[in-house]
């Protein structure tokens, strides 16, 4: 077959440029995104019932959604938060399960649950993973000036129905978040005193509207030959409809409903305010779906809200404009990328051409790069893989992996060229004696890869990518090295010169090896000096990279009890202050003479006990300053917790990256909130300004809760039932729910207040009015109005009260050593100092956990492929000894690799230790064995050729091979060194691996050449 290739060169030529075409068209269909498509393991169950508190929430929708979602099978975490008016369950499963498969399971679980208390919504269900999160962020609000007059609130159903319809369209969005405003509410003004006048009570009302406002189908009747379909129209078709209902007849009055009440057509009571740079806006999010390419949905998106502007805006008032969007920095990530890759190739064509010194064996030799290229985008769409800044990473790591077996075929067919033999004899000659090892080369390279499969965290799904990248590739650069190579070689290679010098081994490495002593000398240096030094200078471990944009999330937490006025004058105290820093001269900052520096945008979100803000520095090197600045500015009012994160695109926007979660568990409240506040003290004792966020976000039992407790007597005398009166009590704060409305095809809920609204006061609740048989009585009079505190949120953890705080250490305490901190120090003294009460656990979750299971995953499955490799290459030599040879180079060059590593950040550097860094030991796995096994599989050679000297055997395979391997050794060199050494966006998620596998390749060259040989020597002059 490889004479055959040579013989038939045309055809192979043809093959191969079908192939490239059918590649590149290929290659386009496959989407673009910023990091790889993680599998979608939660399912999230939101449940709305509007007005209600935390603990009724938690009571009658929590406990009895608990109760059939906990017998899922497969399910590995359920977390139930309840807040007021609403509650969510988010369920987590392992990786490999079959996500819609489990949605349908929990559908039919929840289809169970035997009923709801009334105006609860139906469960709706969702499911993501963090590569879902939010990545476009929009703004609507009115026209400059607001020349309509618009009220902000009011819009959030023209968004609900116009806008976010319109934007969901666009192929691969999967949903659009919409955060302020309000949706649309109609009040039913009851004046109560009217009411008893006319001898009646809300549920009068309420029972008259229920009754009247329903349709009925009445099937059809036949006339002539005609069929008429017969139907009973009763329902209202706008809210000024509501006031001709007739309530009650009494003789020969009508009571209709504009008699004792007013109706309007409002909104619900506004729980979040958003501003954008000052204005009143609305805050639109867009999710993408799995797989979508996020450049196209920009460019499709930003066509679709320009015409969403020219035609149902502009008329209206209103304009939709992009405040900020991931694909900024997706494209710059890819860009340089790209620029990396092609910078990485012309050096290694440029290192090719100064040793080969002829610029058609040169292009012989580079031939492979873009058709392995192509081949590794090939194997992206094969897998259903995407474009990102993972994958061209690892299409970059290849590209100086891609030369080294053309590098070997090239060199022995210039070998066999030498001893004069014609191009065609030599080139078949060349291949067919290094084509084992070729093979032994890139099945090692390949089957190292095979282990990933088996990790399942999202470490294992994010290397996935380089796996199937890089072993694309290096397959393509085989075939291409036995068929290619040799049939360009016969076809087009110049004539050798006579006067070329071979490379010569240094004198001193032949000094290593020449005596027993230097030999021994040389081994124990190699074990001591390498190992010993990574043993001792290993860094300790993160988990994930952060893939930090230069953007950031901040939060401002306050005590329990805060209503959404007293937060929304501090955000008008904020605004002011950021708006003087929009665009400022950034020189000020520089002198020192403002704390923040310019902002490029900002957007903030006012809400109940909380203030979102989101921002963007002008120069992207100023975020951790503007972060500081922003969270001492929160803090600085009183009572205040700040919180702020940089916007991440390898995770949650919530630092999650780096968090040690600590799970604090039982059945008493109080004394969770208590070990919650000691860990949230102890935590910026042990640590250095560290980030500490809590759920719930607040640590208290200080939530002011009025309880009314009925005087049943009393309530029995006046006739009344405990159904009315909490109806009542309904009615005069937030409002009491009667029925719904369909307005424009929307429906529209419909509820009862009293005359003062829903801004009925506190100190008015003793003296409220309520009607019974016997008249108006005060509230005080039929019930015991008792003021309480409780929390203002609560969240559960497998059907357990749970409090979780997450602590974010600074950058320069590596995760492993914060988890090891708060496990032996933190938890320490919170049990010594007594705030661990009986009946409270504490787990470590979060990253640190992930982050200790990925690497007893990595460990276990590293041992795996070091014994596939050993098989393999066993089955190729056919001989038990000669692969251990060749794998106790290694863990040398492993220790090189980690070296360089510390190497990197004493140099300034700052790369983490994390698990896409250690990636790399798996990539120099299957590389580092490749120089290693050219001189074993020479030196079996030499010895089977009759050498019965074993130095001269050993010696002369090194010196034989010393050239193809420094070539291919400088050629990857130079084409990894523009990952490593040019920064850019997104550089941080691929450069440790590119710094380890630079590093092990040049450590394991040099065990290659002295290490090596001395080894060889060593056990086959003693077998000898």
């Amino acid at each position: 077959m490889l004479a055959g290739a040579v013989k038939h060169s045309i055809l192979v030529a043809v093959t191969v440029l079908i192939a490239c075409i059918l590649g590149i068209v290929a290659a386009f269909k496959i989407p673009v995104q910023m990091i790889p498509d993680l599998e979608v393991r939660t399912i999230s169950v939101v449940t709305q019932w509007p007005g209600a508190t935390p603990q009724d929430v938690e009571k009658e929708i929590l406990i009895e959604q608990e109760r059939y979602l906990r017998v899922i099978p497969n399910m590995k975490r359920m977390s139930s938060f309840a807040n007021t008016g609403q509650a969510q369950i988010e369920l987590e499963f392992p990786f490999g399960v079959d996500i819609n498969e489990a949605l349908i399971k929990v559908s039919n679980a929840l289809s169970q649950v035997p009923n709801y208390p009334e105006n609860v919504d139906q469960p709706v269900l969702y499911s993501s993973s963090f590569s879902s999160n939010a990545f476009m962020f929009f703004n609507l609000k009115p026209q400059a000036g607001n020349p309509l007059n618009l009220d902000i609130d009011m819009l959030r159903d023209f968004a609900e129905d116009v806008v976010r319809p319109e934007m969901e369209r666009v192929a691969g969005v999967s949903q659009i978040a919409i955060r302020g405003g309000a949706l649309r509410q109609v009040q039913i003004l009851i004046d109560q005193q009217k009411l008893v006048a006319r001898g009646l009570k809300l549920t009068d009302v309420r029972d008259a509207i229920r009754a009247r406002n329903r349709d009925a189908s009445a099937g059809d009747i036949d006339s002539g030959k005609r069929r008429y379909l017969l139907r009973m129209v009763g329902r209202f078709d706008s809210a000024k409809a509501l006031e001709e209902l007739v309530i009650a007849q009494r003789q020969n009055s009508t009571i209709k409903l504009k008699d004792v009440a007013e109706v309007n057509l409002d909104h619900y009571e506004v729980r979040s305010i958003g501003y954008n740079e000052g204005e009143r806006t609305l805050l639109l999010m867009v999710q993408r779906e799995s797989g979508s390419n996020v450049m196209a949905i920009k460019e499709q998106m930003l066509n679709v809200v320009e015409r969403i502007n020219s035609e149902l805006l502009q008329d209206n008032g209103l304009q939709l404009t992009l405040l900020s969007d991931d694909v900024r920095y997706v494209q710059g990530s890819i860009k340089n990328v790209w620029v990396n890759l092609g910078l990485g190739a012309l050096l290694a064509t440029l290192v090719m051409f100064w040793f080969l010194k002829s610029p058609r064996s040169t292009l012989i030799g580079v031939l492979g790069v873009p058709i392995c290229t192509i081949a590794a985008f090939l194997g992206l769409l094969f897998f259903n893989r995407t474009i990102n800044v993972i994958s061209l990473a690892g299409v970059a790591f290849a590209i100086g992996m891609t030369v080294d077996n053309t590098i070997v075929v090239l060199e022995n067919i210039n070998q066999a060229r030498k001893r004069g033999l014609d191009k065609i004899t030599s080139a078949i000659t060349g291949v067919q004696e290094v084509w084992p090892a070729v093979l032994a080369s890139t099945l090692t390279t390949v089957l190292v890869f095979a282990p990933i499969l088996f990790i399942q965290q999202e470490a294992g799904q994010l290397y996935s990518d380089v796996a199937i990248a890089i072993s694309a590739a290096i397959i393509a650069s085989m075939l291409v090295a036995i068929f290619v190579v040799p049939a360009a070689s016969a076809k087009f290679a110049c004539q050798q010169s006579s006067d070329d010098k071979q490379m010569r081994l240094p004198s001193v490495f032949i000094k290593l090896l020449d005596k027993p002593k230097s030999r021994v000398s040389v081994l124990i240096a190699s074990v001591v000096l390498v190992l010993g030094g990574a043993w001792l200078l290993m860094p300790k471990a993160e988990y994930l990279p952060e893939g930090e944009e230069p953007k950031a999330f901040s939060m401002m937490i306050a005590p329990p009890g805060y209503n959404l006025s007293h937060m929304e004058k501090i955000g008008d105290e904020l605004i002011p202050y950021f708006n003087q820093h929009l665009n400022a001269d950034p020189a000020a900052f520089e002198r020192g003479e403002t704390d923040i520096p310019p902002l490029k945008y900002y957007s903030i979100s006012i809400n109940v006990g909380r203030i979102w803000f989101l921002s963007e520095p002008v120069n992207a090197e100023h975020i951790d300053a503007m972060m500081k600045a922003i969270t001492a500015k929160f803090k600085t009012y009183p009572g205040m917790r700040a919180f702020s994160s940089r916007g991440s695109i390898i995770s949650s926007n919530d630092g999650g990256t780096r968090a040690v979660a600590l799970d604090i568990s039982g059945a008493n409240q109080a004394d969770l909130y208590q070990a919650a506040n000691a860990i949230y003290t102890l935590a910026n004792e042990l640590f250095d300004s560290p980030q500490v966020n809590s759920q719930p976000s607040s640590l208290t039992l200080d939530q002011p809760l009025i309880e009314i407790q009925p005087r049943w007597q009393r309530l029995a005398e006046v006739g009344m039932s405990a159904n009315e009166l909490g109806y009542t009590i309904a009615a005069l704060s937030d409002g009491a729910y009667v029925d719904e409305l369909i307005l424009d095809d929307d429906k529209v809920d419909v509820f009862l207040f009293s005359s003062a609204g829903n801004k009925q006061q506190l100190s008015q609740l003793a003296q409220a009015p309520i009607l019974t048989n016997n008249g108006l009585v005060p509230l005080n009079s039929l019930a015991d109005i008792v003021e309480k505190a409780d929390s203002d949120s609560l969240r559960r953890i497998d059907g357990k009260r749970t409090v979780t705080v997450y602590i974010i250490p600074p950058r320069d305490v590596a995760l492993e050593t914060a988890e090891q901190i708060v496990r032996n120090e933190l938890l320490t003294k919170l049990r010594n100092q007594g705030d661990l009460k009986q009946g409270v656990n504490v787990s470590i979750g979060g990253a640190a956990d992930q982050l200790d299971k990925t690497k007893q995953a990595l460990s276990s499955n590293f041992v795996i492929a070091i014994a596939l490799c050993y098989l393999l290459l066993v089955a190729i030599f056919k001989h038990w000894g000669y692969p251990l040879f060749i794998l106790a180079t290694v863990p040398l060059g492993m220790a090189g690799g980690l070296l360089g590593l510390v190497a990197a950040n004493g140099l300034g550097m700052h790369q983490p230790f994390d698990m896409i860094t250690m990636l790399g030991f798996l990539i120099l796995l299957g590389t580092v064995v490749n120089n290693p096994i050219l001189i074993v599989d020479q030196s079996r050679r030499n010895i089977e050729a009759g050498m019965t000297d074993i130095k001269q055997a050993v010696t002369s395979a090194v010196q034989t091979r010393l050239k193809p391997i420094v070539m291919s050794t400088v050629t990857t060199l130079c084409g990894l060194a523009p990952l490593v050494l040019i920064p850019g966006e997104g550089s941080e998620l691929y450069r440790g691996v590119g710094i380890i596998v630079l590093s092990g390749i040049a450590f394991s060259t040099l065990i290659s050449l002295t290490t090596l040989p001395a080894l060889l020597l060593c056990f086959l002059k003693a077998k000898n």
